[in-house]
């Protein structure tokens, strides 16, 4: 007989992750986000330009089309498990119905200059491994970065990725040619790692057993 009971998924150590909203107060933080060049010139490969508000909302659009798109928010520390200060953003991308057998998804995400080095990105990115392969029954997750942004490429190491591919002078940015980089972490492997660590695997905040 199973011991699982009905659960929030939606919350881990220190964050909150709810949906994007149609609000002026969510419109102005994802506008933030996609404003702040720095972080886009590590991540995106479009020419890099000034954010207009209507492009910021069409990424906005972009969030709820995910197969999971979520604003990442500080947990209150009064113990109240609504969201508080949202600090960034979290996206599974949705493949085609068609490609369902296959089991993967892509993981993009941004934190807000302001909460960038308090290791939000990172606990956001363990959650989210969890939900694909505990919630969404996925078999691979993988993710992007440049190989000159070797600040994303130790955290996703650290976090269990691999390197799977390497896209050579795949990206041109401040006069020169960067290669593209392709991490994968397998189902398989996650979980091994989380028995290796004693962490319950029914727990979206990772507890230990």
């Amino acid at each position: 007989m199973s011991t699982i009971k009905p659960f929030d998924p939606f919350r881990s150590e220190r964050l909150v992750y709810r949906a994007v909203e149609d609000t002026p107060a969510d419109e102005a933080f994802v506008h933030a986000i996609q404003r702040d060049a720095e972080a886009q010139s590590g991540a995106s490969y479009g020419l890099l330009r000034p954010e207009s508000v209507k492009s910021s909302n069409e990424f906005k659009e972009h969030i709820t089309n995910c197969l999971l798109g979520a604003i990442i928010c500080l947990r209150p520390v009064d113990g109240n498990e609504t969201a508080g200060e949202p600090v960034g953003i979290l996206c599974l991308k949705a493949n085609p119905p068609s490609w369902a057998p296959h089991r993967w998804t892509d993981i993009s995400i941004d934190v807000l200059k302001k909460h960038q080095g308090k290791g939000y990105g990172g606990e956001a990115i363990k959650w989210s491994l969890w939900w694909a392969f505990q919630m969404a029954g996925l078999h691979r997750v993988q993710i992007r970065a440049f190989s000159f942004n070797t600040g994303a490429t130790k955290l996703y190491e650290r976090l269990g990725f691999k390197e799977e591919g390497r896209i050579r002078d795949h990206m041109f940015f401040a006069g020169s040619w960067h290669d593209g980089l392709i991490y994968g972490i397998l189902e398989d492997e996650w979980r091994d790692e989380q028995r290796k660590a004693g962490r319950d695997l029914t727990s979206c905040i990772g507890e230990r057993t």
